[in-house]
């Protein structure tokens, strides 16, 4: 069955496979971006997907982004809250401002976005909310306490909004990727991206499609049964 899909962060890498694969089995697809007008005109040109511009990390933006998204194509019935950002230092060098940005935009935007769809989900009886977390939230990682504990905030989450909505016919996954092939680790050494790979057992960085794949899954009909689950999607660095 055809649903309104919102991804956000969804104009580059893992959103953007996200947002094709969901397009892919018929749904109707909106991605969020929040500055970057270049991506997101490529973006609308190569999928024909919409894309709007807001800050997930600002609740009112969320409010009246989604009042917008919901009124052109319908009442969104799959959020998939990809939308993240680095700011990586040691906590010794770490700024309040460092720390602060990553909360908003990798944690507190879960608030800000599934308050304006779980009201709707819970009267129509149906929802599929993925959210995107890490690796880094279940090994750690060195300079990212700010990162890991925001995307380990996720975790908890998604399984405490999915108790509360298992009953309303509403899953709230989360899936964990390890290192995959985006513009974002394009920036890495090239010592730094071998040491990377080295450690992954499969010997290899994930794809953006990989990952979509698994978020495609899990917004589908028949996973109903699966429910405050954490996909892991590392190629075997991490075993929990």
């Amino acid at each position: 069955m055809s649903r309104t899909a919102l991804v956000t962060g969804g104009t580059r890498g893992i959103g953007r496979a996200i947002a094709e694969a969901l397009h892919a089995d018929g749904h109707t697809v909106a991605v969020t971006y929040h500055g970057d007008e270049t991506h997101a005109a490529a973006f609308r040109r190569e999928t024909g997907i919409a894309a709007y511009r807001w800050d997930v990390a600002d609740f009112a933006a969320c409010a009246s982004g989604v009042a917008e998204v919901e009124a052109a194509l319908g009442p969104i019935g799959i959020l998939v809250n990809n939308a993240g950002i680095v700011r990586d230092a040691p906590l010794h060098r770490m700024s309040q401002e460092q720390w602060s940005q990553v909360i908003a935009t990798d944690l507190d935007s879960l608030f800000n976005m599934c308050r304006q769809v779980i009201g709707g989900m819970r009267e129509r009886g149906f929802g599929r909310i993925v959210n995107v977390g890490s690796v880094n939230a279940q090994k750690g990682q060195f300079g990212q306490t700010n990162y890991a504990a925001a995307k380990a905030g996720v975790i908890g989450f998604t399984k405490a909004l999915a108790l509360e909505s298992a009953r309303c016919g509403i899953t709230v996954n989360c899936i964990a990727p390890g290192y995959c092939d985006t513009d974002m680790l394009k920036a890495v050494r090239e010592d730094v991206m071998a040491s990377i790979i080295a450690a992954i057992p499969v010997g290899r960085l994930g794809t953006p499609a990989e990952v979509a794949r698994a978020v495609r899954f899990l917004a589908g009909e028949d996973a109903g049964f699966i429910t405050g689950a954490t996909l892991a999607l590392n190629g075997g660095q991490y075993l929990s």
